[in-house]
């Protein structure tokens, strides 16, 4: 257990070390500041116009649904930097110290290759983890200081989110395990290509009530649950008046069941213990 957490910190300084992690920051940032003035320019607006074409009760309802808007939307963008962040994390960890030989040397201690897997994985989750705090609780806090907003659910939206970038970056360090990093980063970048898609079939063969079209989104969501999670997410946090008339793009129509969550923990499970398997198997 020592060497597991002697690796984890090790992967952790280092990926701090690395540009990727700089410009993730670097683009999260200038990212939060023009969603700090987006929202502001709008909010401003939807309080100027409802309140002159309606009283109270209706500059509430819509302050309230326009600032669920913005935050899921932010929420939308954070999803989407931070799988990328795993992705690119996971795809060059294993690969590349393979390829440089440098893998050797920590193979070359008495220390287990499941080890080293998990080592990596447990740097990677944390750092990943730190990221999704700056990035989500920024686009949170921002909604929050220009409207007093607060989502329902919002830990549980969260950690669903957090969950889509760990199984990302999962499927991420399984294929570094076994591939380089190039065909590593465009397999994991097809795969969630291929869940968005399926997503979006789905949510509108919900809406205009054609069954193929949702069939085909669940198997998407089998093959990769990344989606079925942000669409998860989604339905905890927007507001139940979003919930009802499906009005946000960037909410849920149909909400995946906690057994898709339950079923994503288990393919995250999977997929890890593929890394290892494969990894073990990895003539260095």
């Amino acid at each position: 257990m020592k060497s597991i957490s002697v690796l984890a910190r090790m992967t952790f300084q280092e990926a701090i070390r690395r540009r990727i992690v700089l410009t993730g920051l670097v683009l999260g940032i200038l990212f939060l500041i023009l969603f700090s003035i987006g929202a502001y320019l709008i909010s401003t607006e939807i309080e100027r116009e409802t309140l002159a074409e309606g009283g109270a009760a209706y500059q509430n309802i819509m302050q309230t649904e326009m600032s669920n808007f913005l935050l899921m939307a932010g929420l939308y963008a954070v999803t989407f930097l931070s799988v990328a962040m795993g992705a690119l994390l996971g795809a060059d960890t294993l690969a590349g110290e393979i390829n440089s030989g440098s893998i050797q040397t920590i193979l070359t201690k008495p220390i287990r290759r499941s080890d080293v897997v998990f080592g990596k994985w447990l740097g990677f989750a944390g750092l990943l983890g730190l990221y999704a705090i700056l990035m989500s609780g920024g686009v949170i806090l921002i909604v929050f200081l220009q409207s007093d907003y607060i989502p329902r659910n919002m830990l549980t939206g969260l950690s669903l989110i957090y969950l889509e970038s760990l199984l990302v970056m999962t499927i991420s360090l399984a294929g570094s395990s076994a591939m380089p990093a190039l065909a590593t980063g465009g397999m994991v970048f097809g795969l969630y290509g291929l869940a968005f898609l399926g997503g979006w079939i789905e949510q509108i063969g919900t809406l205009a009530n054609i069954p193929a079209a949702v069939q085909i989104g669940i198997v998407s969501s089998l093959i990769v649950p990344t989606e079925a999670l942000w669409r998860r997410a989604a339905f905890e946090m927007q507001t139940p008046l979003a919930s009802v008339l499906g009005m946000s793009p960037f909410g849920a129509f149909s909400a995946p069941s906690v057994l898709m969550v339950l079923y994503a923990i288990l393919y995250l499970a999977g997929v890890f213990a593929i890394a290892v398997s494969t990894f073990n198997r990895r003539d260095i």
